[in-house]
């Protein structure tokens, strides 16, 4: 009687474990980021890092970067659209987060973007209900990363300046996706306020605005200051969408 149980139990419990392997479904979701008022975050300004997560659970259901083209400028920035009308196609950055899962499951999906921009990085997030072997396709989850990366090429961190010498400010502007910025362009320079602040060490501050300069994305000016130490901090700033970026550095003006 004994060894009848036992096998009933073993029985039961192999005939669990395999109802429960053929519930879990492989469930593809796509998911893109793209920069606000611009275009898809992909392989050429190093992607966006994506994490998918079990909210009740904190486990990582999926992870990694997106890649791919930046999209088409045309259908992204110059046409009308309609309502489920795919903007993306299939060279257009994206990760195609695969899960597998058994259950409806409630995810938070983040993106770090861009990633080989510390300075610039932000996290865009959002959170939904994924069934199993229902995808999510075409353009599938698009969340969108605000601001402008901002690059100070001029002058250098820790740079020694004589205070008899202008100082050449230099910084580097474009979009979340890495498209340009230039005057009377598609992102156009005459649209953002640039400005270089220098704080001193006792917390004085001085503006000067940039202009935009004959390469594409480079704004520049000059400037002369008095001996002391500064921080250097360069922004963009687009008042009409409120994208907004910034970088700093340290200089010494001797």
């Amino acid at each position: 009687m004994k060894k009848i149980n036992f096998y009933r139990l073993f029985s039961i419990l192999i005939l669990s474990v395999f109802t429960m392997n053929i519930a879990a479904q492989e469930t593809n979701i796509m998911i893109r980021a793209q920069a606000k008022d611009a275009k898809f975050i992909g392989s050429s300004i190093g992607g966006a890092k994506i994490l998918v997560k079990d909210e009740l659970k904190g486990e990582i259901l999926a992870e990694g970067i997106t890649t791919g083209s930046t999209g088409n400028t045309d259908k992204i920035m110059k046409q009308d659209w309609k309502r489920s009308e795919r903007l993306s196609d299939e060279e257009t950055a994206g990760f195609n987060a695969v899960l597998d899962i058994d259950t409806p499951t409630f995810v938070t999906i983040e993106a770090y973007a861009p990633k080989n921009k510390k300075q610039a990085e932000v996290m865009s997030s959002t959170q939904l209900w994924v069934v199993p072997g229902k995808d999510i396709v075409g353009d599938g989850v698009v969340l969108e990363i605000p601001g402008f990366v901002v690059d100070i090429l001029s002058p250098q961190t820790h740079e020694r300046i004589a205070s008899t010498e202008s100082i050449v400010l230099k910084a580097n502007v474009v979009m979340m996706c890495g498209c340009p910025v230039t005057e009377n362009g598609i992102w156009d320079a005459n649209q953002y306020e640039v400005k270089a602040m220098f704080t001193d060490a006792e917390g004085n501050t001085e503006e000067v605005e940039m202009s935009i300069s004959d390469k594409p994305s480079t704004f520049q000016a000059d400037v002369n200051l008095k001996k002391g130490l500064y921080e250097v901090m360069i922004y963009a700033y687009d008042s009409v969408t409120g994208n907004t970026g910034l970088d700093k550095t340290n200089i010494i003006v001797n």
